[in-house]
């Protein structure tokens, strides 16, 4: 490329510089992009239009932009036009042109965010519609304004890192967007720490965004999680701003070592029992709960030679848990002193604290209890001859009683004895035949009979045991008692025992058949008692219903008392007074709708009752009655009805009083006929009704004399 071309591309070049359609500028210059450049021989192309920026959300619209022209023709006889994406395309309607000046508009505000760069053509036609210079490119590039704040890729980050690391431990990363352009400051990003909720521990490079540690002291026994604040900025930290949140969580290391809660505890034991935890010993450590840097594992340092001891740990509480693994005798050893250690199932970090109470001492009473005689040979085998006679010596069984602090005084007696062949002397443990011993017994066993002797000392209770296996649930016993006097003195006892699946704690598993009958452990005697009561509480219920009934008898009598004589006492029972619909017995409805069939229906043979207050006659056939259709037959057919009842001589009419029967002679009461000849009250004589007492005295109050 020579001289003057790189002269003529440099004017041009600055001329389209001034020409930029940004605010605040006047009117845009003029462009010839068909314009070319001197040329020394040679023939060079159309200069290509340099691109045109322009910002985004210009809201002063329309805005010109540039002006383009053709040389090839006076002004007013060249037709320009564009073409292209935001012109014809979509987004269509952003830029036009006018076509006789060549001025490009902005129309519709821009957003960088959604199209960054318009790429248009543009065309000059003469008048006729022919093209006078070839197509020519023009891009516009939209400039990014900072209208987008930063955006972090997550509203809470989340973090681990060991208590106790050493500074600039990494930690976690936050990440943040920003929407604007990326070569330019509105998308620079910086990172910062707003508030940590105490000490500045942690630290966050401002271009990465990686949090690290600062200082030492991290320590999850004081605080566990921590709550950064967290924010991002834009324009290089001058801009736009959002917030997050990194929570980060301090893991447990084993850096606190298990204490036990005393210097030294004290336990009882009982003797002759094993597999029987006898104490709990408690212990402290500040470490995560449930991790192997807080499980506590137990040693016994000294005081058991035997090893009759051993601790295991509760999984829920982290207490020792110590238990009698072999029987302990009382008569052997009374106390145990036990020195124990603690520690825990993780190895403790060298820099640790060193435990004051890691080791403690265990004081165990040993508690006697009445133990069961033993016999110095069991089993003991013996022979006999067979058919040996009675009274013959088989053995003689001897048994000490480990009690040897007690002075008590052992017997012995059968506990099995199917045949019922031997006999056992209560006081030297002698055994001998009571009678032959059949050689065809069933409970001879290759020519070996089993029998169970049992030795027992003299306190007062006793051991229940299971001889064999039972099925679940409540079971009823009667136990005999006893005693050793001369005679012997004895009673029959109830008891309820629970056979059931039993925990380590000795209580019955849940849902075993053991609780489910658990409500019916009732003794007999109980049950008695119960419906003792419930018998007598009826009997009570019934006395007091007579004794109530029996004294509303009395006062009724008594009320009355003296009016044995009263003229009342002539008044006769008779039966209830007819008339209302409800009274079916003094008439029939069903006269009223069809008389003639129901006379002929329900008079019996013979001649029929005839009515007193009706003409003497037999009621003459009618035909059936049909039912009224209309409101206006309703009338009718009721007072056809009344008549048909009145002539009818074996029925009482519908509306009259009723016919009563004789009441007797001599009657100071008179009949209730007189009602039908009475026109008012004032022929009554009502003064008696004061002599009635005082159920009437109201009554004689409204129709008595004054």
């Amino acid at each position: 490329m020579d001289a003057a071309f790189l002269l003529a591309l440099g004017l041009l070049a600055q001329s389209l510089c001034l020409s930029l359609g940004v605010p605040g500028l006047g009117r845009p210059r003029t462009l010839y992009p068909w314009r070319r450049a001197p040329t020394l021989g040679r023939v060079r192309r159309a200069w290509v239009i340099p691109p045109i920026s322009v910002s985004e959300n210009h809201k002063r619209l329309p805005f010109p932009l540039v002006q383009i022209k053709s040389d090839k023709q006076q002004p007013g006889s060249v037709i320009y036009s564009i073409q292209g994406p935001g012109v014809d395309e979509e987004p269509r309607g952003v830029f036009s042109i006018d076509k006789f000046t060549g001025k490009v508009s902005l129309n519709a505000v821009l957003d960088r965010e959604k199209t960054d760069r318009f790429r248009l053509r543009a065309f000059a036609l003469d008048l006729g519609g022919s093209t006078l210079e070839e197509p020519t490119d023009l891009e516009i590039v939209v400039v990014d304004q900072n209208d987008n704040r930063p955006v972090f890729r997550q509203e809470v980050f989340t973090g681990r890192v060991l208590e106790g690391a050493a500074p600039g431990t990494y930690v976690t990363r936050a990440e943040a967007t920003d929407a604007d352009d990326p070569e330019t400051d509105n998308a620079a990003l910086r990172f910062s720490i707003l508030e940590q909720g105490g000490p500045q521990l942690f630290s966050i490079d401002p271009y990465t965004g990686e949090i690290r540690t600062v200082q030492v002291g991290l320590d999850r026994e004081v605080v566990a999680v921590y709550n950064l604040t967290l924010q991002v900025a834009d324009m290089s930290g001058e801009g736009l701003t959002a917030t997050a949140s990194a929570l980060i969580t301090l893991e447990d290391v084993n850096d606190n070592a298990p204490e036990f809660t005393r210097d030294e505890f004290f336990v009882e034991a009982t003797e002759a029992v094993s597999a029987v935890d006898v104490g709990r010993l408690a212990v402290e450590d500040r470490d995560l709960p449930g991790s192997p840097n807080w499980v506590a594992r137990f040693t016994i340092l000294e005081g058991d030679p035997d090893r009759q001891f051993t601790i295991h740990t509760d999984p829920k509480t982290n207490e020792g848990v110590l238990s009698v693994v072999k029987p302990l005798d009382y008569e052997r050893r009374e106390r145990y002193d036990l020195r124990v250690a603690v520690q825990n199932e993780a190895p403790l970090q060298a820099t640790a604290p060193w435990a004051e109470r890691g080791q403690a001492r265990v004081s165990v009473q040993v508690r006697d209890v009445n133990e069961a005689p033993v016999f110095q040979e069991n089993p003991l085998r013996t022979s006999l001859a067979e058919g040996a006679a009675p009274g013959t010596p088989v053995a003689t069984f001897s048994a000490r009683d480990p009690d040897t602090q007690q002075l008590q005084r052992l017997s012995y007696s059968k506990d099995y004895d199917p045949e019922d062949w031997l006999q056992v002397d209560g006081a030297t443990g002698q055994v001998q035949t009571q009678r032959v011993l059949s050689p065809a017994s069933p409970f001879l066993k290759d020519g070996w009979y089993r029998a169970i002797i049992l030795a027992q000392d003299d306190v007062s209770h006793a051991r229940l045991r299971l001889r064999h296996q039972v099925q679940e649930g409540l079971h009823r016993l009667s136990l005999l008692l006893r005693d050793s006097g001369q005679p012997p003195q004895q009673r029959e006892q109830p008891l309820n025992v629970t056979v059931c699946r039993c925990g380590p704690d000795g209580a019955c598993l849940p849902g075993s058949a053991a609780l489910r009958a658990g409500g019916a452990g009732l003794s007999l005697g109980a049950l008695v008692i119960m419906l003792a009561s419930v018998i007598l509480l009826l009997l009570l219920a019934l006395l007091v219903a007579l004794l109530t009934r029996f004294r509303q008898q009395s006062w009724d009598k008594g009320l009355l008392h003296g009016l044995q004589d009263d003229l009342r006492d002539n008044i006769l029972n008779y039966d209830e007074q007819g008339g209302g619909e409800e009274d079916q017995d003094a008439y029939d409805m069903d006269q009223l709708r069809h008389p003639a069939e129901l006379v002929a229906l329900s008079t019996p043979l013979g001649r029929p009752p005839l009515r007193r207050d009706a003409p003497f006659g037999r009621a003459h056939p009618q035909a059936a009655r049909t039912l009224p259709t209309s409101p206006s037959d309703i009338a009718d057919f009721i007072n056809e009805g009344l008549e048909a009842a009145d002539s009818d001589p074996s029925v009482p009419p519908y509306d009259t009083a009723l016919i009563f029967d004789y009441e007797g002679d001599g009657s100071e009461a008179g009949t209730l006929s007189s009602i039908l000849s009475s026109l008012g009250d004032g022929d009554q004589d009502y003064s008696c009704l004061w002599d009635w007492g005082p159920r009437f005295a109201r009554l004689a109050d409204l129709y008595g004399p004054p």
